[in-house]
């Protein structure tokens, strides 16, 4: 069979492959391309910048250590009083017991000397002597209480309390009390002490008793009570009476704490003594009550004193 020749003048193949894109379909893929191409191109997240806040607030730096305490004993109601020794009034100055008890330990107090034999908050143990070591208060009074003793003073304002102490106990139905020791002079003590160390030795009496110079006697704020009804008894059998144990729950309404106690033996060292009674006044022996304290050395935050140094 004859096949005629094609003609020359036919339109070539696309050189794309396949089927033509119809006209409309085109010209929109084309307009889509060249938006494409015209766009900006976007940032990374690495190069945006954050939006900053309407109101930016400053937060104040904070000044550690820029307040110093107070020194009470700057105010001027404190410097009145130690002008005139007035204890009580000093106290008051600083706020009351609590508040005087916590600048001294704090060491707020430079005017506060507890080694001071004069002052009620004098702390004398066997670590701690008396300054001077023949300290003598500079005056005293006669207690009114009945004595076994000759050693029947104090200091004036020690026995005024304890003279009121004892007609309180009298009113409460706790019976009569007297008193064996209240001041004794450095000279008694050295014989006082003495006298133990030959009937128990060394050990055993300062165990019971203070060296010279280191004794709550001599400074006129201390005594030792007994009981007397019909008579006066022993100080050791004190705790044990009415009158003891009214002594141990009220004392300190009167300005008086038990010194020492059979808790606090190991930090002062001496045996449980229910007779010994220390004069603080009413705001120290209130804050030493309330704050279950047992000790004056716990008190105002000082050493143990079990042992003497030599």
């Amino acid at each position: 069979m004859f096949f005629p020749p094609q003609p020359q003048h036919a339109a070539p193949r696309s050189p794309i492959r396949g089927p033509a894109l119809p006209i409309g379909l085109a010209a929109t893929a084309i307009g889509v391309l060249l938006s494409l191409a015209g766009a900006p191109v976007a940032e990374t997240t690495d190069e945006l910048a954050m939006p900053q806040p309407s109101v930016v607030q400053e937060v104040p730096a904070v000044e550690v250590g820029a307040t110093t305490a107070a020194d009470p004993c700057s105010e001027p109601s404190v410097l009145e009083a130690i002008a005139v020794a007035d204890d009580a009034a000093i106290i008051a100055g600083f706020g009351g017991g609590e508040s005087f008890r916590s600048a001294v330990v704090a060491g707020n107090a430079p005017c506060i000397a507890l080694d001071d034999p004069a002052h009620v908050w004098v702390v004398v143990n066997k670590a701690r002597p008396l300054a001077p070591v023949p300290f003598a208060p500079s005056s005293l009074a006669d207690l009114p209480l009945q004595m076994t003793t000759r050693s029947g003073q104090a200091r004036t304002d020690v026995a005024a309390a304890v003279g009121e102490m004892a007609d309180a106990a009298a009113a409460e139905g706790a019976g009569r009390i007297g008193a064996n020791n209240g001041y004794r002079s450095y000279e008694l003590q050295v014989v006082t002490h003495a006298s133990h160390v030959r009937n128990s030795g060394q050990a055993g009496a300062d165990a019971s008793s203070a060296r010279a110079g280191h004794s709550e006697h001599q400074t006129g704020l201390a005594l030792d009570l007994v009981a007397c009804d019909s008579s006066c008894g022993a100080i050791e059998s004190f705790g044990a009476t009415v009158q003891g144990q009214w002594i141990a729950a009220n004392a300190w309404e009167y300005g008086f704490i038990v010194r020492y106690e059979q808790v606090g033996s190991g930090i002062t060292g001496y045996k449980p003594e229910p007779w010994h009674l220390r004069y603080l006044g009413r705001e120290l022996a209130a804050a030493y009550h309330h704050g279950g304290y047992h000790t004056l050395e716990e008190f105002f935050g000082l050493p143990a004193a079990p042992d003497y140094a030599h």
